[in-house]
């Protein structure tokens, strides 16, 4: 059975109020890469110089309500797109190294999508060098006189240096100079003219308070992690012809064939500290020597060309350099032979691949693999931070997953309080990034509230400070000062000629003996005020010494009441601390709720919004219905009153041709009464009928223009009145009388009655027509002839 799942270790929990429970918040910032065509659409915006704000471009809707949607992030620091790599290292990396020089560890990573600028701030470009090559050369300005001779520091495989004396080092550097092919390049090399350019800083820079008291030695490792395996870089194969290489199908190869690498694995040392066993350790000596080795090895890491970037990292690259110092003897000569008063710092360059959507990188096989190993572990990474970020502002103790990634768990040990981290956010502007470098803001954000324990400051040693030049000021001059005892043999009066010419000369020993005895008397004089100027400095250095130590017992309980008050205050800070957590926790749910309530605020006033639209479109479409159904309503009362109007006038008309005809009707009935009867009836003269005055009929004239049907054969006659057709006789004799001439045997009474019939008939049919397609007319049969 497996052992179970343990935490992981920590260090053991320090005293309240020490200096380790300090803690500082991981140094975000933000690094804005230049758009690469100038019109393109950008989508990340610098408010200031801690400010970005990013826009939603064109075609993305991210809202619920179909809003675009802009979110501001704030930084430690934003460099915008006109920021150079000298302003960048100034305010990131040149702290870092200060602290490497005094002893302390440091991690620097570049974070951000495919193509934002992470290795180009990393290690720079032709003309203008990146981080890495300015923070060797801040390194070597510092220290490149006190380094230690070559091999005198010797890395071993438990992530410690051992000390070799002075003889030893020498054999060794004489054996490695034997070799046909050492591995560590010589300082005295042609630098590499491609990239020559990048490690030639004009700036010189330099850190503070360097211990001069101390000797150096600068180491470099490179790896990285490709598909969650290790890598050594900076690994040479050595051809062996007796023993045969091997590929992943358990067959040898030739020795042309390509041998992959072999993985390295992590360990851990006495101090808890994670290490990658059996990596290659180069000491170097100067900036040239080791931005060598560094290309060296970046000639070997995996770079692929994919839809999005040509040169596209496909792997996590770590550049650490580890500076050894340890402090020289009392003489001053040589580095003291103990192995604890060895010091060992490393500041870790990490430039971590890009993270990328395959469905934009079109990615397939082995890329696809790629980007599915840097998402899983930058992943990882993010849930670390977010565990982190939890387990500090609430208090809880949830496991952090370091060892779910061999990232994460080659730094834990930075998180767990083993030096400053710091990381450079790259992003570009363009508008196709944008759901990408909004996740990159999001992971920025829960990193920068996760806090790291300070480190505490090392004491190397507890000789006297020094002893470096102290020797110089024994054995001779020091650059253009004089020395003590020049000056004290100049103050003596010369020495005369002491040549002697003459055999006679009596006067040049004389001079030269009173001379010699003027010296020695001041030489007494001067040893004797020297005696009592000793003595009396004696007296005011004791004095001086009691003085110091009445001043330091004074400062010393001054110290203790300090202490105790800056303990107290200490002990408030950390309630306030506590209480302003559980405040801002309380604080964090009421925005969180106020965010909801504020988002349902919203919703209901889309939903009223859109109602309140509805109900206008409502009414307004009831408008024009009741105007449509208001102008129907008046012309069909038009149309009706017209309808009605027309149907009067018709049955009026209809009306007075019934009574029209009824008094004609009557009329002839009246004359056919009146009329004498005869046996033969007389035709009666012109003349008489000339004498007869017509009566004039009382019924109403009929209407002008009326057509009748008189004739069987179809024929129609157009009469002006009723009187013409009265008067119009079967025999074609017009009729100047309206009344109706008696009954003729010939059967002319029976052809008047057809014509008052026809008349009578007419007349109906005409009305008909005017009341419209209803009406009906049924003619009265005819009279059938006597």
């Amino acid at each position: 059975m497996k052992p179970a799942r343990t935490k992981t270790p920590r260090k053991l929990p320090v005293k309240k109020g020490s200096q380790t429970s300090l803690k500082d918040p991981v140094g975000v910032y933000c690094r804005v890469r230049p758009l690469s065509i100038p019109d393109q659409e950008c989508c990340i915006e610098v408010i200031s110089s801690t400010t970005v704000q990013l826009h939603t471009p064109e075609g993305y809707r991210l809202n619920r309500n179909g809003d675009y949607k802009e979110t501001q992030y704030s930084f430690k620091q934003v460099f915008g797109t006109h920021t150079t790599q000298k302003e960048l290292f100034d305010a990131v990396a040149n702290p870092l190294v200060e602290d490497l020089i005094h002893g302390k560890n440091g991690l620097l990573f570049t974070y951000g999508v495919t193509g934002s600028g992470k290795t180009h701030t990393m290690t720079g470009s032709p003309g203008e060098g990146g981080l890495l090559p300015r923070c060797l050369d801040m390194i070597f300005n510092s220290v490149g006189s006190l380094q230690a001779k070559r091999y005198v520091f010797k890395s071993n495989d438990r992530n410690s240096m051992d000390i070799q004396c002075e003889v030893d080092a020498l054999l060794e550097r004489q054996k490695r100079e034997a070799t046909p092919n050492p591995k560590t390049p010589s300082s005295k090399r042609q630098v590499d003219p491609e990239f020559a350019d990048m490690i030639n800083v004009q700036e010189f820079c330099k850190a503070q308070d360097v211990d001069e008291d101390s000797v150096y030695g600068v180491f470099v490792s490179y790896i990285e992690i490709y598909n969650n395996y290790i890598y050594d870089l900076l690994e040479e194969a050595l051809f062996d012809p007796i023993k045969p290489k091997w590929n992943s199908c358990s067959t040898p190869v030739k020795s042309t064939d390509f041998v992959p690498p072999q993985s390295k694995l992590l360990r851990e040392d006495k101090n808890h500290n994670m290490y990658v066993a059996g990596c290659t350790e180069v000491e170097v000596k100067s900036t040239e020597e080791a931005f060598e080795v560094f290309w060296r090895g970046q000639k070997k890491r995996r770079i692929a060309n994919t839809h999005l970037n040509r040169e596209s990292s496909r792997s996590h690259s770590v550049f650490n350099i580890k500076l050894v110092q340890a402090p020289l003897d009392a003489d001053g000569d040589n580095v003291l032979q103990e192995k604890e008063q060895i010091t060992i710092s490393q500041l870790s360059l990490v430039d971590l691949a890009g993270s990328e959507r395959t469905n934009r990188t079109k990615a397939e096989g082995n890329r696809l693999r790629e980007a599915g190993n840097i998402n899983q572990s930058l992943m990882t990474l993010r849930t670390c931070m977010e565990v982190l970020r939890e387990n500090q502002m609430y208090g809880t103790n949830k496991m952090v997953p370091y060892r779910d990634s061999k990232l994460t768990h080659l730094f834990k040990n930075y998180f767990d309080g083993e030096g400053k981290v710091r990381l450079i956010v790259c992003v570009n502007p363009k508008a196709e990034d944008y759901e990408e470098s909004l996740q990159v803001m999001r992971f920025a954000e829960v990193t920068q509230e996760v806090e790291v324990a300070r480190p505490v400051d090392k004491v190397i040693c507890g000789l006297t400070p020094g002893r470096r030049y102290r020797h110089q000021a024994r054995g001779g001059a020091v650059g253009d000062e004089p020395l003590v005892s020049e000056v004290v043999l100049q103050s003596f009066p010369p020495l005369p000629s002491c040549e002697i010419l003459d055999v006679n000369d009596e006067q040049t020993l004389p001079r030269l003996i009173e001379a010699l005895e003027k010296r020695h008397r001041l030489r007494q004089m001067m040893a004797d005020e020297f005696s009592r100027q000793a003595i009396a400095f004696k007296a005011l250095l004791q004095e001086f010494d009691n003085a110091v130590l009445n001043k330091e017992n004074y400062i010393q309980g001054k110290l203790n009441e300090k202490e105790k008050v800056i303990s107290g205050q200490k002990l408030e800070i950390e309630q306030l601390e506590k209480k302003n957590k559980t405040l801002e926790y309380k604080m964090e749910v009421l925005e969180k709720t106020a965010a909801i309530y504020e988002e349902d605020q919203r919703a209901l006033q889309q939903r009223l919004e859109a109602q309140g639209q509805r109900l206008q479109r409502q009414l307004s479409d009831k408008r024009r219905l009741e105007a449509r159904l208001q102008g129907m309503v008046t012309e069909t009362s038009m149309k009706w009153e017209k309808e009605c109007e027309r149907r009067v006038a018709a049955k009026q008309l209809e009306m007075q041709n019934k009574l029209w005809v009824k008094d004609e009707k009557l009329k002839q009935l009246k004359a056919i009464v009146t009329e004498p009867k005869s046996d033969k009836p007389e035709r009666p003269s012109r003349e008489r009928d000339r004498e007869k005055v017509t009566p004039r009929s009382a019924s109403p004239p009929p209407v002008p223009g009326d057509v009748f049907k008189t004739r069987g054969g179809g024929q129609s006659v157009q009469f002006t009145d009723i009187e013409t057709v009265k008067q119009e006789s079967p025999t074609g004799r017009k009729r100047r009388s309206s009344t109706a001439a008696p009954a003729q045997p010939d059967g002319t009474e029976s052809e008047w009655t057809d014509v008052e019939t026809r008349c009578s008939v007419a007349v109906e049919m005409r009305a008909g027509s005017q009341l419209g397609p209803g009406y009906q007319h049924h003619a009265q049969p005819k009279r059938k002839k006597p």
